[in-house]
């Protein structure tokens, strides 16, 4: 008797993200994942302060002049790249990219990882392309043990704020200039 079990890329995309809410990555205390139904007191910029692995992201929304904006109503979803991730660019991007000359295309490179909404890691089926904020899409598409966000994969997702989700990415999403 065959055994095999074949599985659709959509079966293969909530296989993925099952694996990557239980990995259970970047929970920290006072966390909310989707699946528990708490309420959740702190919006999207205290979550990521709270996480501790997103110094260089706040700082980059502090000069972007965007921490106001993503404390708002919302709902948002964003693609949050880790202070590792920012340590990946080439040498002197972000520096470069901090500077007060750069403020409207930092803005742009941190909108690109937002998207209007609250989307749940079950809300994807197979390839999707979300606008974002910065006005581009983004390319969302299972992988190699989880889920791309272009050419970052998600590290840990489904992290509640009271105005929207975070999904931690290991890379930094830039868009096409």
């Amino acid at each position: 008797m065959d055994t095999t079990i074949r599985l659709t890329t959509s079966a293969r995309l909530l296989v993925a993200c099952l694996l990557l809410l239980s990995a259970g990555g970047f929970i920290w205390s006072n966390q909310s994942r989707a699946d528990e139904g708490q309420p959740v007191s702190r919006d999207i910029v205290d979550t990521a302060i709270a996480g501790g692995s997103f110094k260089t992201l706040v700082r980059a929304l502090q000069a972007a002049d965007l921490v106001e904006a993503l404390r708002g109503k919302g709902p948002y979803t964003v693609f949050a790249p880790t202070d590792e991730a920012f340590s990946a660019l080439p040498a002197g991007t972000l520096e470069n990219l901090l500077k007060p000359e750069n403020k409207e295309r930092l803005k742009s490179v941190l909108l690109y990882h937002v998207v209007s909404g609250r989307v749940l890691s079950r809300d994807i089926k197979g390839e999707v392309r979300p606008q974002t904020l910065a006005g581009s899409t983004l390319d969302i598409k299972p992988a190699s043990g989880g889920v791309a966000v272009n050419d970052a994969t998600v590290t840990s997702a489904d992290i509640m704020a009271s105005n929207g989700v975070i999904h931690v990415v290991d890379g930094v999403l830039l868009p096409a200039s």
